[in-house]
């Protein structure tokens, strides 16, 4: 990273420009803090065409809820949202410096902040098989709130290697029964587990996977690896989240088994003046709405926070010397 300038002091400084950090960039400027937002402009949902549940907005693209949540966040004259890639984040003299590179010509960036809010998603790795992401966004989807609803009654796969597949196989069956849960030879349904799907007519493979297969961009079934082929016409599959929160490391946050970021019921974080919001935080993925809603809350709680913090100043100040 090139050298840059140490600018103005901000309010705070949002990384990550997804609903949860938009929502929040929203409410902080409406409540005149001066707010930054970094975005690198990569997010998990960027194959997904249509994102449902979000009130008013059910079906949009997730592409086009961003574009319009940055051009009303930047409509405010205290608001600003760069695109650049944090890599850092220190605590220094009481507040944060927080240094980026941008992206795509963009200058590089050293800022200053009181208070800093993650809002950055989370890294996808899919099952090992090769043309899963060709179907990935159309017939294939991760989040079963999300795209259930449109895959009602449907033959579907349900492709995973975790420990959580039998209990996401219950959690689509309202949508369709008609469900083969894949483990692509990895043995994460139990016995019981497969006993009780049955009753349901839900069946689970266990053979390896060869590929999915499909003609003319239209999934038809999935592959194994002995040749066999099972007719699916979409599904949803299991892919392994991790944090992407290493530009934080620096920080020294206390996290949960799954390194999300441990916060409390309003965001706030183990350090004082950094908090978290969104997919960052525990259960991790969530839907748009509820991402949204998070980011609100915590915007909440940080100008309560600096509100507080101008308070014990003022008091301080106001206090008669002494001798």
């Amino acid at each position: 990273m090139s050298e840059a300038a140490l600018n103005t002091v901000h309010d705070v400084i949002i990384v990550g420009a997804g609903p949860a950090g938009l929502s929040a960039a929203l409410n902080l400027v409406r409540a005149r803090r001066t707010t930054l937002v970094f975005d690198s402009n990569r997010p998990r949902n960027a194959a997904t065409l249509h994102a449902h549940g979000y009130l008013t907005r059910d079906g949009v693209s997730p592409l086009e809820l961003r574009k319009i949540g940055r051009a009303e966040v930047e409509s405010y004259p205290n608001a600003e949202v760069a695109l650049a890639r944090v890599e850092s984040i220190e605590q220094r003299d009481g507040g944060f410096v927080v240094s980026a590179v941008g992206l795509r010509g963009a200058a590089d960036r050293v800022e200053t902040t009181r208070a800093v809010l993650i809002a950055t998603g989370l890294a996808e790795t899919m099952p090992d098989i090769p043309s899963i992401r060709i179907y990935y966004g159309t017939q294939l989807h991760s989040c079963l709130e999300c795209d259930g609803y449109e895959k009602s009654d449907e033959a579907l796969a349900l492709i995973g290697e975790t420990g959580d597949l039998a209990k996401r196989a219950f959690e689509l069956s309202q949508w369709s029964r008609n469900l083969v849960v894949f483990t692509n030879g990895v043995a994460v349904v139990t016995d019981d587990d497969e006993r009780a799907l049955g009753v349901l007519g839900i069946r689970v493979e266990r053979r390896s996977i060869d590929d999915v297969v499909g003609e003319r961009g239209t999934m038809t079934g999935v592959r194994l690896a002995d040749g066999d082929t099972i007719e699916c016409t979409s599904g949803f599959v299991r892919p392994v989240w991790t944090p992407t929160l290493d530009y934080a490391d620096g920080l020294a946050l206390a996290r949960d088994p799954s390194g999300l970021v441990t916060v409390d019921a309003r965001g706030r974080t183990s350090v004082r003046g950094v908090y978290a919001a969104g997919d960052s935080t525990a259960p991790g993925p969530q839907q748009l709405i509820v991402a949204a809603g998070d980011g609100a809350t915590t915007a909440a709680a940080i100008n309560r926070d600096l509100m507080g913090t101008l308070q014990e100043a003022a008091v301080l100040a106001a206090r008669p010397s002494v001798g």
